[in-house]
């Protein structure tokens, strides 16, 4: 799963964080998800992809509230794998009342803003200049989906 998440980073276009920012520690790791939320995609390769939902706050009242991450193996892009995690990940909030779901990708990635768009995530806003990579200020786009039985 590690090696799939620097295979993302290093695109640039998947995440602020290093691989020096990310902890090597699974334990530690698996404490930044919702309990048994983190799906894994297995194939004679071994771990291709990977999805999670990650609270956005500590606060009570929004205990409600996910970020998604989910990540695919560069030789596995494009086969769908992203697609049936992301629906997995929807009926696990689903199944836990969990009343929105969001995603923070860079505008640059077409193929991340499809996806959510595709499984009704909705534009909120752009997050102009709000943090550096390499120097360099980046926008990250803020999409969100709000459950239709929670409501």
């Amino acid at each position: 799963m590690r090696s799939i998440f620097l295979q993302g980073v290093a695109t640039g276009q998947a995440s602020f964080e290093t691989e020096n920012s990310i902890p090597r520690d699974w334990s530690e790791w698996r404490s930044y998800k919702h309990p048994d939320s983190i799906l894994v995609h297995e194939s004679t390769k071994g771990v291709t992809a990977w999805a999670a939902l990650a609270p956005t706050s500590q606060r009570r009242c929004y205990q409600g509230v996910a970020e998604v991450q989910l990540y695919v193996a560069e030789s596995c892009r494009g086969q769908g794998l992203g697609q049936r995690l992301l629906d997995a990940l929807i009926d696990y909030a689903e199944a836990r009342s969990l009343w929105t779901l969001q995603a923070i990708v860079f505008p640059e990635n077409q193929a991340s803003l499809g996806l959510f768009q595709s499984r009704d995530f909705r534009l909120v806003g752009r997050r102009e200049n709000i943090a550096r990579m390499n120097g360099i200020w980046r926008d990250t786009l803020l999409l969100e989906r709000r459950s239709p039985n929670i409501y």
